[in-house]
């Protein structure tokens, strides 16, 4: 077969549309309907919080007059255009608004009279700080709710000492001011509060049995100011993890403390961290197994078993409470119930399977390099953000963990520098009058110091009369995000297999609307467009697993930042041709890396890097690669250091035997290699073109 699907492997880097053009007119009709690509020819990926460089070039603008449009509340922006020194025309509705009069005035240069010059009108990018038209109550403090399990499992998983022992480390580095505060929940069979009030000798424990109608005991010095109780957080934060060591109760009522948690979030709104280790057994929320086989076909594993927690996700996205879900787990636990937490609630969920700070030391290292991460990036509470488009264009569908509030309202308790966002839009009526589309998402939030700002993006686009100019301009990582939102929604509202199919028919309606409408050669072969020529190899990929291979070569190409040398080895194809026994292997799959290491690999290279004589001496558990001063060492550690430079949380690292059993997982992800259940890279553009052929 004659194929233009070449395999190299682009960078990896984070984009905002799915393509960098727009046509003026549908062309759904050439979709299929079984297909994941809807009636829809844009699509964006919105990231809020940007890199630590690109937030301290943000213009952040403090004016008595946000300028805005009359009619559709468009923030002005670079794009719209000024009639005269008083009028400007929206890029969004194209109404033409008045220049107030203290826009006039620009604070950068300190002149009168050049509106078009502001930093509002100079960035695509800017930050407001919002004045009390933007607000319904004052800016809340920041507000942290520890919810911990101290049931038996829990504490034989060792967890809660890598917990403590972190908050300790990073109790300084809390976002917040004089105004933060923190309180703590634990529970087994029954829910636990610790008053923290200052001027104890040591914090109190209350106890909650009445799981069936929870209440709080006191509703003073459950959440205390941190900087005024920090000494008695830090005696509760030693003492807990010795608290709990004999405990015989094995049952979990993860319900109950929740709904005591949003009770005592609720006057201030928040967020909420819960650490979980097993299936919540009694009180509201008990789920069961659903693992039995004789159940299999008639359940639904991927969708929730009840409502209990997203209606209680609804009632704390009411109250500005997110709720952030920590999955530590040995056994069953049913993900797919309590993940609804975090879902509706604009949380986040943290899965850590088979966690034991023993026996799984690579679960519990990233587990505690995450919690850094998490208890001391950025946060932003009581959020809103609104998506607005170009007339003619129109949202119809959201990813993401959030609260659809009205049909462009996203209502966000909490949002941090990770949180991201697709929206689907649809062309809705001719773009022939136009040659750009514009896009605009605001986020109205309060920051961890009580300030309510406002941060806008606006994206202009050209748009352009052929599907030739759409094809040029996509961008195969916002595409491949996107389908995979979309497949997991077709997963649990339908079937697996129905979200593989879809995967697949989009690959397959994409190519033969390129070889209908943009191609004008005829091959026999399969012919892709320039931007997607990797396209079938990435939804493989979705299909399989997700990985980069690097080998291990003497440093001879390298980059030169900031005084410090990069190796940069060569990357390579995902399939086992390319591995030799006398080499080693670097893995990047995202949330986890492999270094695989052959029988007969370089003892220069396992000494000056691993820190053992030769390949037989080195453990099969080995979990991280030592810091030895070695040029080899240091290289190597850089590379991987260059790698997670732009990764927000850190993944699980495995070396890897070429003759121990871990191999198996490393091999899973060679996803070009053909498996028992699924084809090679080279059979799957057989499929495609057959599919086409049809």
């Amino acid at each position: 077969m004659h194929t233009h699907c070449q395999r190299s492997a682009p960078e990896v880097v984070v984009k905002m549309l799915i393509s960098k053009t727009l046509l003026t007119e549908s062309v759904s009709g050439m979709m299929r309907n079984v297909s994941l690509l809807p009636r829809t020819l844009c699509a964006i990926l919105i990231y809020f919080c940007a890199s630590k460089l690109s937030l301290q070039q943000l213009p952040v603008i403090t004016s008595n007059t946000i300028v805005r449009c009359r009619s559709c509340r468009t923030y002005i922006n670079p794009f719209v255009s000024f009639l005269d020194q008083r009028r400007w025309k929206c890029n969004l509705c194209y109404r033409v608004n008045d220049v107030p009069d203290e826009f006039m005035y620009n604070p950068v240069t300190r002149s009168y009279g050049e509106p078009h010059k502001r930093p509002e009108v100079q960035n695509s990018t800017v930050e407001f700080i919002a004045s009390s038209d933007y607000m319904l109550r004052p800016p809340q403090p920041a507000v942290y709710l520890f919810v911990l399990d101290v049931s038996h499992n829990a504490v034989e998983s060792g967890y809660l000492n890598v917990f403590c022992q972190s908050l300790l480390d990073n109790l300084e580095k809390l976002p917040g001011d004089t105004r933060t505060r923190i309180g703590f929940v634990t529970f087994d069979s029954t829910v636990h509060f610790y008053n923290l009030q200052e001027g104890l000798s040591q914090p109190q424990m209350l106890v909650v049995s009445d799981i069936d109608d929870v209440f709080i005991p006191t509703h003073d010095n459950l959440l205390v100011n941190l900087k005024e109780s920090k000494e008695l957080v830090k005696d509760l934060l030693n003492a807990l993890p010795g608290m709990f060591t004999h405990t015989r109760e094995t049952q979990s009522a993860l319900g109950p403390a929740l709904q005591v948690a949003y009770k005592l979030m609720c006057p201030t709104g928040g967020r909420v961290s819960v650490f979980q280790t097993q299936l919540p057994t009694l009180g509201a929320g008990l789920l069961q197994s659903r693992e039995d086989p004789n159940l299999r076909s008639s359940t639904k594993h991927l969708g929730p078993a009840t409502d209990f927690y997203k209606k209680l996700a609804l009632d704390c996205s009411g109250q500005q409470i997110g709720v952030d879900l920590f999955l530590l787990s040995s056994q069953y636990s049913d993900l797919a119930s309590l993940a609804c937490v975090s879902k509706y609630s604009a949380g986040s969920v943290f899965y850590y399977p088979s966690f034991h700070h023993v026996h799984n030391t690579v679960q519990s290292q990233k587990f505690q390099k995450d919690l850094q991460r998490y208890l001391t990036r950025k946060i932003g509470f009581e959020a809103v953000m609104r998506i607005r488009c170009t007339k003619g264009l129109s949202i119809h569908t959201f990813h993401g963990n959030f609260f659809v509030r009205s049909t462009d309202l996203l209502s966000l308790a909490n949002v941090n520098p990770d949180s991201g966002f697709a929206v689907q839009m649809s062309i809705e009526e001719s773009l022939a009058d136009t040659s750009l589309a514009c896009f605009q998402a605001a986020l109205l939030y309060t920051s961890s110091k009580g300030k309510r700002r406002i941060r806008v993006h606006t994206l202009c686009l050209p748009v352009v009369s052929q599907l030739s100019g759409v094809f040029a301009g996509a961008d195969i990582q916002a595409i491949t995000c996107l389908l995979a939102n979309m497949a997991i929604d077709r997963s649990i509202c339908s079937s697996l297999s129905d979200a593989r199919d879809a995967l697949v028919n989009a690959v397959v309606d994409c190519l033969m609307a390129y070889r209908a409408n943009g191609s004008n050669i005829q091959p026999s072969g399969l012919i892709t467009p320039a931007a997607l020529r990797l396209f079938p190899l990435y939804v493989l990929a979705l299909l399989k697993q997700v990985g980069a291979l690097y080998a291990y070569t003497p440093p001879e190409a390298a980059l030169h930042l900031n005084d410090s040398v990069i190796p940069q080895p060569p990357l390579l194809q995902l399939t086992a041709e390319k591995l030799t026994r006398e080499g080693a292997f670097l893995m990047d799959c995202g949330s986890v890396m492999f270094l695989w290491v052959g029988k007969c690999c370089n003892e220069t290279f396992i000494r000056d890097v691993l820190g053992y004589p030769n390949y037989a001496s080195l453990p099969s558990n080995m979990t991280e690669i030592p810091e030895l001063q070695t040029m080899y060492s240091e290289r190597t550690r850089a590379f991987i250091s260059w790698l997670l430079e732009s990764r927000t949380f850190h993944p699980a690292f495995h070396v890897v035997k070429d003759d121990t059993s871990a191999k198996t997982s490393f091999f899973q992800h060679l996803v070009e290699d053909r498996t028992e259940s699924a084809f090679s890279y080279y059979e799957f553009l057989l499929h495609i073109q057959q599919q086409m052929s049809k």
